[in-house]
């Protein structure tokens, strides 16, 4: 039994074909498929259902499961240790990011990260939430940045705080004011995300009202759009406010009373390797938000 031939079968498990799982590891499908049938002789037992699609795997294939990530882990932490010890911080980390973070924050701490961590390399995946937390409790992501709260299976650490704006049409009548109460909201003039991620009551409220029209976006920069162009209003994160025009900077209110901020969060499994470099990426992410 080897290291390697744990690690192809979780891929296989986790992305339930052969295919992929090779692709993944690197390999090819003969390759992977034959060190796996090396593991299950050894075992004395069949750990995938091959007749099933996707591939699943058997009741022995699930607690192999277990143990494995936890040896994979152990072993991965060895030479993780010993970095440590010679002050050496390299790897990779796999990162998800929700696509209310990554277009305005990742631009900002990846370069000083690359340049103060040459031997780490990153692979960054914009994903929604549900799907980081999937991908994290199997094992295909290291952490993850999101907003809000999370499952008590994963290990928050909370970066900072990112206050709500509301971002108005020109034609709008608080296109004047300079703040706006959430109570005078008018729920058939706001559009909101798809995703939810716009975690107010305003965001809860809308879901009750029936409107004139409904849209729903996975990205801000369409709500934001239509909002110009309409007499509609939005709602956006502190930290996409720098990305909008000096010219547009006037649309941009204060919200007043409710809930008025969101959590961001670096998240990951309760049981994780790559400490020091996820320690790593939360000092270039606290560095550049202090700024």
């Amino acid at each position: 039994m080897t290291i390697t031939q744990l690690e192809y079968f979780l891929a296989v498990a986790n992305h339930g074909n052969f295919s992929a799982a090779a692709e993944n590891c690197h390999v090819t499908q003969p390759s992977l498929s034959m060190q796996i049938g090396n593991l299950e002789e050894e075992l004395g037992v069949l750990l995938l259902d091959r007749s099933c699609k996707p591939v699943a795997p058997t009741e022995a294939g699930l607690v192999v499961m277990e143990q494995a990530r936890e040896a994979i882990a152990a072993f991965y932490n060895i030479k993780e240790r010993v970095n440590d010890l010679k002050g050496e911080i390299s790897g990779t980390l796999r990162l998800g990011v929700i696509p209310t973070i990554s277009p305005y924050l990742l631009h900002r701490f990846i370069p000083g990260f690359v340049q103060n961590y040459p031997k780490v390399k990153l692979e960054i995946c914009d994903m929604i939430k549900p799907n980081i937390i999937d991908a994290l409790n199997r094992d295909m992501l290291d952490a993850a940045i999101i907003a809000g709260d999370t499952p008590r299976e994963i290990r928050e650490i909370e970066l900072f705080k990112d206050r709500f704006y509301a971002y108005v049409s020109p034609n709008s009548d608080f296109y004047q004011r300079t703040n706006i109460l959430i109570k005078d909201v008018d729920l058939k003039q706001l559009l909101v995300l798809s995703n939810g991620h716009q975690a107010l009551e305003l965001y809860r409220a809308k879901k009750k009202i029936k409107s004139e029209y409904n849209f729903e976006s996975g990205t801000l920069e369409t709500l934001m759009n239509i909002v110009d162009h309409t007499s509609a209003m939005t709602i956006i994160p502190q930290m996409a406010i720098n990305t909008i025009s000096e010219e547009k900077q006037k649309q941009v209110k204060m919200l007043a009373n409710g809930t008025l901020s969101r959590k961001i969060a670096l998240v990951v499994r309760r049981t994780y390797v790559k400490e020091s470099i996820i320690k790593a990426l939360m000092k270039s992410i606290m560095a550049v938000m202090k700024k």
